[in-house]
Order: C-alpha cells, then sequence, then structure tokens
C-alpha cells in the first residue's frame, strides 16, 4: 500500500468525519467532481461510518431559548381600525406581519438551535483504528457527552483460539500504555471516562493480540492489529 493510498485514505476519513480544517475541506470539495478515486474513497468511508450517525445524541434547547426568539422579532406597528381584538383580526398589515413572523419564528428557532450553547461538557473525540498492513478501518473509538468512551466494530475480527483482543491507550507524557480491557470480536465495548485521565488530541488507541486472559505483564505483548490516534470533533 503506498503512501499516496494512504493520503488520500486519510484525507477521505476526516472530510467524511468533518474534522478537517475549512480551507482544507474546501479544497476536498472542488476535487470530488474530477477525483473519482477521491469520490470512491469518500463513498467508501462514508458506508463505513454512517451507522455512527444513529449514537448521535440529540440535544434539548434551553428553557431561555423562546424568550430569545421573542425578543429578536420586531414588533407590528399599531392598527388604527375598530377598537379590541376585531382590529387586528380585520387587519391586512397584522396577517402579513403574523405570516412572515412565523416564518422568522421557524428561521430563528433552527438558527438558535443550532447555535445554542450546550451544557458544559468534555470535549469529544473520534478514533479511527485501522490495521497496520493495510490501513483497513477495522473499528472506531467514540466519546461524548455520555461519560463513556465507546470502542464500535465495523466488522468481526477472526480471533485464534485461546487469544484476546485487548484495548489500549496511551497519552503524550504517560509512562507506557493503559489497558481498557478484553474487546469481543464484533461487539461495542463501553468504558466509562472517569477511569482515564483526560483525553488528549493525537492520543493513542490501539488492540492487541494476546492471551486468553489479556497481557501477562500490564504492557501489550502481542502484534498490534488495529492503531489510531485521537482527533477532536468538538470543543
Amino acid at each position: 500500500m503506498n503512501s499516496s493510498h494512504d493520503e488520500l485514505q486519510w484525507l477521505a476519513a476526516q472530510y467524511v468525519l468533518g474534522t478537517l480544517p475549512h480551507a482544507q475541506r474546501q479544497a476536498v470539495e472542488q476535487r470530488l467532481p474530477t477525483d473519482a478515486a477521491l469520490r470512491a474513497a469518500v463513498d467508501e468511508w462514508e458506508t463505513r461510518l454512517h451507522p455512527l450517525t444513529a449514537l448521535a445524541e440529540p440535544v434539548q434547547p434551553s428553557a431561555s431559548l423562546w424568550q430569545r426568539i421573542e425578543r429578536s422579532l420586531p414588533m407590528p406597528a399599531p392598527v388604527r381600525r375598530r377598537g379590541g381584538w376585531h382590529a387586528w383580526w380585520e387587519s391586512v398589515q397584522f396577517w402579513r406581519w403574523s405570516t412572515g413572523a412565523a416564518l422568522a419564528c421557524s428561521v430563528l428557532l433552527a438558527v438558535l438551535m443550532l447555535r445554542a450553547e450546550p451544557p458544559a461538557r468534555a470535549p469529544a473525540y473520534m478514533v479511527v483504528l485501522v490495521a497496520p498492513q493495510d490501513k483497513a478501518p477495522g473499528w472506531v473509538v467514540q466519546t461524548g457527552g455520555s461519560g463513556r468512551l465507546n470502542l464500535i466494530p465495523l466488522g468481526v475480527a477472526t480471533v485464534p483460539q485461546e487469544k484476546a483482543l485487548q484495548f489500549w491507550t496511551k497519552g503524550a507524557n504517560w509512562n507506557g500504555p493503559v489497558s481498557l480491557g478484553i474487546v469481543k470480536p464484533g461487539k461495542t465495548q463501553e468504558v466509562p471516562l472517569d477511569k482515564l485521565p483526560p483525553l488528549q488530541p493525537d492520543q493513542l488507541f490501539e488492540i492487541t493480540l494476546e492471551p486468553g486472559t489479556g497481557s501477562p505483564t500490564g504492557r501489550p505483548t502481542g502484534p498490534i492489529l488495529y492503531i489510531g490516534r485521537a482527533v477532536k470533533v468538538t470543543s
């Protein structure tokens, strides 16, 4: 597998994950109509990562959202006709304003929900674990506001008898890797984040092949099957 193919796969993966800088993302979008190899790589990554969209958690807008919308809307000018509610009800100006206000309210609601600040939470990270030999993706590591780390399989790995898959991570200044547990092939692994030091950009994650009960030394002893580094996707 040559370096140009590796770079193409990396670029397509980051594009689909939405972690590219704005200028680089625009450059990819300009290439897509004429670069068949890049289009194919993007299509492959979208297919692989599409199941992750079901894991996205909805964000409940804050109680003050409607107050912000109401403050943003202009009030109609007074209508000088019959008194009381009849004057409003029979006013063409009122109906024009109410129709426009309803449309503006809908637009503002959509915009403010997107821009509303969510409750304070830890940054979210994502890691794509790939096989060192051919860069084929095998697992995705995802964190977010759920208070746990998810290791999500993209397929079912074949594990020899009396062997096990063990999940590891290592930060930049750590003395050594930390075991996150034995992994069952084809099963999602959950790790509470309160058991880990704060995650860092570029933090290493890997899965190694170990004895059936796990590494006897507390450090990886077998070959690396999948490896990747953390990318911060929200702050």
